[in-house]
């Protein structure tokens, strides 16, 4: 493990954060988590996937 994890760590140890920041690190990880599944379990959208075309390079 990297020694700056631990004086992270540490850090988070002596200084706790507020409950409010609590409560938004696990609303991201709850969001990131429902994307995935949605994502495992209906499919991406074709909609939203890039396809790339032809002819699309930049001119020099």
């Amino acid at each position: 493990m990297n020694p700056r994890h631990f004086l992270r760590m540490s850090k988070w140890a002596r200084h706790p954060p507020s409950a409010r920041r609590v409560k938004l690190l696990l609303a991201v990880i709850a969001a990131c988590l429902a994307l995935y599944a949605v994502e495992r379990w209906i499919g991406w959208p074709e909609f939203l996937t890039l396809t790339p075309e032809r002819g699309s390079r930049v001119a020099r």
